[in-house]
């Protein structure tokens, strides 16, 4: 454990060290930061305090809850100021809102402080709700109107990256004289201009429909945004309101941290873990977070074990019930997790809604039972000679193929349903699940045993 301190604090104080030229990524400052904080707390804020304002701002929106509490707990509100001035406004208005939900007044106190644009900033990005593009844009923009000599925006360019007033700049985008969006030149082709002529005198000379733009409205669903970016393949793309008017730019590293974001939730979702207290830095604290779905979980295994119960005579006639019914189970809890992870994935992207129940529910059915009839007719010939009871391998084969069908049926119907009523249909989906296809299993496994066998 040691070993692990003196790396991490090795790493920060190169980091620190104004003479190197090697500094560390804000993810990667983030996760020696917690390594200190394991190990020794004086040293861990030591070390916030020496951080300067830009990388403290970005490894800020790195950090777990529990150690940004520790930021806002240890720092002085004025660096903490600084530091949120640092980030674009997007990042500005994460962290803002990640203090407000450990600190309501700490982060009013820090908003107050704030310059009047970026209060401004905050403030316009904030209203819009989570799932609207206009929450995860960037105000910061390089735009320009197209009779400006290009020499004169190229120079506009280069100045306000030097004030450190534009970053990830890829894209000039042209508006009128209301700001409404007409061209997006990229830097690429900018440069290829002859800079004594107007923008719009070389757009005109290099056909000026290749510049014509996708865009996204600010009340569009970020979904809907992702998935323009990934299917056009584009770098940025500009966000407008209603009238065309450009607000904001989305960016291909919003759309891939959005992506990460989503499927790391749902992962969590899935199996019923949180994923916030999932970076606690204690045990404990990522303990507790998983005992409530664990809670479920044992009480879902002891209506399993209920039905079981109920045929303790029958499991006793035939003692190899008891070697089989793990497999019956299992083969259940595989197939209906396969058809959740598929539906999950397909309603998060947009395909699919309760209204091609239908159609997926057909598809996913259909699946499982040709898996059941095969895996069915593996399993019971492997019985029959196992333990030389054809009919054994009957009851088998035939509850192998009536749990599969299920679970595919409930794999798939469960994130539907809870999708329809505005449930995040991964909240604990492999639990309510794993309850459905153990039933089954036993029931209809044991159930045939009983009828048939005895």
């Amino acid at each position: 454990m040691n070993e692990e301190l003196n790396e991490a604090k090795e790493l920060i104080e190169t980091h620190l060290d104004e003479s190197s030229d090697k500094e560390l990524t804000a993810t990667d400052l983030a996760q020696q930061l917690k390594t200190i904080k394991q190990h020794d707390e004086d040293l861990y804020s030591s070390y916030l305090e020496q951080l300067d304002p830009e990388s403290l701002g970005d490894v800020a929106m790195e950090l777990p809850e529990s150690l940004l509490k520790d930021v806002i707990e240890t720092l002085p509100s004025k660096k903490i100021v600084e530091a949120i001035e640092e980030l674009e406004s997007d990042d500005a208005t994460d962290l803002l809102q990640s203090i407000e939900e450990i600190d309501k007044n700490k982060a009013t106190e820090l908003f107050n402080k704030l310059d009047k644009d970026d209060q401004n900033e905050i403030s316009l990005l904030r209203k819009y709700d989570d799932d609207e593009a206009g929450a995860h844009m960037q105000i910061e923009l390089f735009w320009a109107r197209k009779d400006e000599v290009t020499e004169e925006v190229v120079s506009r360019l280069r100045r306000l990256k030097d004030e450190g007033e534009l970053e990830n700049v890829s894209q000039l985008f042209i508006v009128n004289r209301d700001r409404t969006l007409k061209f997006v030149i990229p830097l690429e082709e900018l440069i290829l201009f002859d800079f004594s002529k107007t923008l719009a005198e070389n757009m005109q000379k290099r056909d000026s429909e290749k510049f014509t733009p996708h865009f996204a409205k600010d009340s569009d669903d970020i979904q809907d945004v992702v998935s323009m970016v990934q299917d056009h393949d584009l770098m940025v793309i500009p966000i407008v309101d209603d009238k065309g008017v450009l607000l904001g730019r989305i960016t291909a590293d919003d759309v891939h941290d959005f992506i990460e974001e989503s499927a790391t939730e749902q992962i969590y979702s899935m199996a019923g873990v949180d994923d916030d207290a999932e970076e606690e830095s204690t045990l404990v604290g990522a303990g507790k977070a998983r005992a409530f779905w664990l809670l479920i979980n044992l009480t879902t295994a002891i209506i399993s074990s209920t039905i079981v119960g109920l045929f303790d005579e029958t499991i006793a006639s035939y003692v190899a019930l008891a070697v089989l019914m793990p497999i019956v189970a299992s083969m259940g809890g595989n197939t209906g997790t396969q058809a959740l992870a598929v539906t999950v994935r397909r309603i998060s992207l947009g395909e699919i809604e309760f209204k091609d129940a239908k159609r997926v529910l057909q598809r996913e059915v259909s699946i499982s039972l040709i898996n059941g009839l095969i895996f069915g007719f593996v399993m019971g010939v492997i019985a029959w000679i196992w333990f030389a009871k054809p009919l054994l391998g009957v009851v088998i084969a035939t509850s192998m193929l009536i749990n599969l069908c299920l679970a595919g049926f409930f794999g798939t119907i469960i994130p539907l349903t809870l999708k329809k009523f505005d449930i995040d249909p991964a909240v604990g989906s492999s639990v309510v699940l794993t309850t459905f296809t153990d039933c089954i299993g036993f029931f209809s496994f044991l159930g045939l045993a009983k009828w048939i066998l005895l």
